[in-house]
């Protein structure tokens, strides 16, 4: 359990706002980039990764784009564009650096249920989409960071790999699949406190639960006022600092707009809510162990693909089916009703109509997704799992996304299904907004934040030589070279406790 602080630095160097995963990988680097810093964290709930960073509540954990399908869109003229899930497999392998190098200098003592190894998988169904995998798998294996992907459309093949998903399927019907078996599944819950605790354990550092940030102005003198409130207590408080970075999830779009910095005029969001199937049945679960994923509907999120998903929790093995997508005016699973309507301002109102108009299929899809019964969740589950029995299942809330709206040409909306990072011209503040692949690509995004807002510092001899020894990749590309790439997955394999992938891999044969 993380200690809370009851001590303030009233100008402390830098403000983290909101004890997720984002927070929690920025206060770890910038206190390992420079150990003096005096850093306060604030965190409206009273326990730390209790949003998107939840186990619960995120879409899906260990995202590296092997089995993602909306990260390999098929172009116009039919080929496929693998350049996003190159970016996104790059990215784990940096936050996996991070994670090794934390373990070994023994700064974070992890559960054993931290990370685990579990296989990957694509499936679907139908000629046109059969076509489409085996077209992803030949671009991506191209590539040495899906070095080891299989791919298969034989039944007996597929029913080895996922019996739940085959069982009961019909035999006439063309299926495919891709396996990497080098996937696994994170709990970025049991890491963000982990990190978190260790940071308040390194001095410097204080964290304050049940503490909401009202109010975020810069002043004339160039420090940043923070307005903060006690929600147990009432008191309030003021504090000014150089620096403050708000990674508060679905909260950081109105804490952005608050700030008006001139980066921020146009955003807006749009909420999206979801919900699972959890398994509850314990024969059920001990069948099935992968992370399956399929293809999203047409019009719907790219959160909203559907996957049969093992999970660890709490050293227990979990599985969910999902997300159903659903619409709240919120912007937390926590949030208020209001957060919506409290975000419209005049300089985004544009935007937001506009995006509004273009994505109609997306509010008719979650319309539908709103309505639907029990019994049409259970027929979405029997596509991936054709024997499955209600009772065998309950519906849990998961997280709540904002979706970013940001101004387009002509002032027009454009919806954003990504991440975006917002940064002040003179590096003074960040906010991080969007949902996937978030967690998973932590590192990376914290590490582009770093370079945006403290490039004097980060070109130092010192912080490129402490960079270097926590992230050994840094300032390389893994996408481009090979040799590097195998080393540093050799280094996080044992580190991590993961199965190791070398020249005679096992399963580096291809198709089966």
């Amino acid at each position: 359990m993380i200690k809370e602080d009851n001590n303030f630095s009233d100008n402390p160097d830098v403000i983290l706002i909101g004890a997720g995963i984002m927070s929690a990988t920025l206060g770890t680097l910038l206190k390992e980039l420079q150990p003096d810093l005096k850093i306060e964290v604030f965190e409206r709930l009273h326990v730390a990764a209790a949003e998107s960073s939840d186990a619960w509540n995120n879409a899906g954990t260990g995202h590296s784009a092997f089995c993602e399908l909306n990260y390999t869109p098929e172009r116009p003229d039919g080929t496929i564009d693998t350049s996003k899930a190159v970016k996104i497999a790059e990215a784990f392998e940096v936050s996996k650096q991070l994670w090794a190098y934390l373990i070994e200098q023994n700064r974070i003592k992890l559960p054993g249920y931290f990370i685990k190894c579990i296989p990957h998988i694509s499936f679907v169904w139908g000629d046109q989409n059969v076509e489409f995998l085996r077209k992803r798998y030949e671009a991506l294996s191209s590539c040495h960071l899906f070095k080891g992907m299989q791919y298969a459309e034989s039944p007996v093949q597929l029913k080895e790999w996922m019996p739940l998903v085959m069982e009961g399927r019909n035999q006439a019907e063309k299926v495919a699949a891709t396996r990497m078996e080098i996937g696994t599944d994170v709990n970025f819950g049991a890491l963000t406190r982990c990190m978190l605790d260790e940071l308040h354990n390194c001095g410097n550092v204080n964290l304050h639960f049940g503490h909401e940030v009202r109010n975020i102005r810069k002043t004339s003198t160039g420090y940043w006022r923070i307005k903060v409130k006690n929600l147990d207590t009432g008191e309030k408080r003021k504090l000014f600092t150089k620096f403050v970075f708000i990674g508060a999830g679905g909260g950081s779009l109105p804490l952005l707009l608050k700030s008006d910095i001139p980066e921020g005029d146009g955003f807006g969001g749009f909420p999206v809510s979801g919900q699972w199937l959890r398994c509850t049945n314990p024969d059920v679960i001990e069948k099935h162990k992968a992370k399956v994923y399929g293809k999203a509907s047409v019009g719907s999120p790219p959160m909203s693909v559907p996957h049969l998903d093992t999970r660890f929790i709490n050293g227990k093995q979990e599985l969910l089916f999902g997300p159903y997508a659903g619409f709240s005016t919120k912007f937390l699973k926590k949030g208020s009703f209001l957060d919506l309507a409290l975000s419209i301002r005049p300089d985004n109102l544009r935007p937001m109509i506009s995006a509004g108009i273009k994505n109609i299929p997306l509010t008719q899809y979650l319309i539908n997704q709103v309505r639907q019964e029990p019994e049409d969740r259970l027929a979405a589950l029997r596509e991936y799992y054709p024997e499955a029995k209600e009772q065998d299942w309950q519906l849990e809330v998961a997280g709540q996304r904002v979706q970013v709206i940001k101004k387009g040409p002509n002032g027009g909306g454009v919806l954003e299904f990504g991440t975006e990072m917002v940064t002040a011209a003179d590096g003074s503040l960040a906010a991080l907004l969007g949902a996937s692949p978030g967690a998973s690509t932590a590192v990376s995004i914290m590490l582009e934040l770093i370079e945006r807002c403290f490039p004097d510092k980060v070109n130092t001899p010192e912080w490129q030589a402490k960079l270097k020894q926590m992230i050994p990749s840094y300032g390389q590309s893994l996408a481009k070279d090979s040799e590097l790439l195998q080393q540093v997955r050799n280094w996080t394999s044992e580190t991590l406790g993961l199965p190791r992938i070398g020249a005679n891999y096992k399963q580096e044969a291809g198709k089966v």
